[in-house]
C-alpha cells in the first residue's frame, strides 16, 4: 500500500522560509514525476513543482525563483523549499506521485495517482 506523508508545514510572516518534506513508503519511484500541489478553499489543486527521477524539475510561474524541489531516492523522500513566502501562497500542500509508467504533464492532477493528506502552509503580511 503506497503512502505518502506530508511535514514542515506552518505559519511564518510575509518574506519567511518552510520545508516541505514528503516521505513515501510503499512506492517503488518508477513513475515519471512526483510533484507538490496546492489548494485553496473553493478553487482547484494547482502544480506547484514536480521532479523527474533523472532530476529533471518543473516550476509553476508562480513560484519559480522561490522554491526548490529536491528528491532523495535513497530515503524515498521528497522536499519543497519555499523562500520569500507570501500571503497569496496560503493553501494546503499536497504531494504527489504518477502512477506507474507515468504521464509527461507534471502540474495536472488526475495525472497522478497518489495523494498525500496535506500539509497547511499559511504566510501572514
Amino acid at each position: 500500500q503506497v503512502q505518502l506523508v506530508e511535514s514542515g508545514g506552518g505559519s511564518v510572516q510575509s518574506g519567511g522560509s518552510l520545508r516541505l518534506s514528503c516521505a513515501a513508503s510503499g512506492y517503488t519511484y518508477s513513475s515519471y514525476y512526483m510533484g507538490w500541489f496546492r489548494q485553496v478553499p473553493g478553487k482547484g489543486r494547482e502544480g506547484v513543482a514536480a521532479i523527474r527521477r533523472d532530476g529533471t524539475t518543473n516550476y509553476s510561474d508562480s513560484v519559480k525563483g522561490r522554491c526548490t524541489i529536491s528528491q532523495d531516492n535513497a530515503k524515498n523522500t521528497l522536499h519543497l523549499q519555499m523562500n520569500s513566502l507570501q500571503p497569496e501562497d496560503t493553501a494546503m500542500y499536497y504531494c504527489a506521485a504518477q502512477r506507474p509508467g507515468g504521464s509527461r504533464i507534471w502540474n495536472s492532477p488526475p495525472a497522478f495517482l497518489y495523494w498525500g493528506q496535506g500539509t497547511q502552509v499559511t504566510v501572514s503580511s
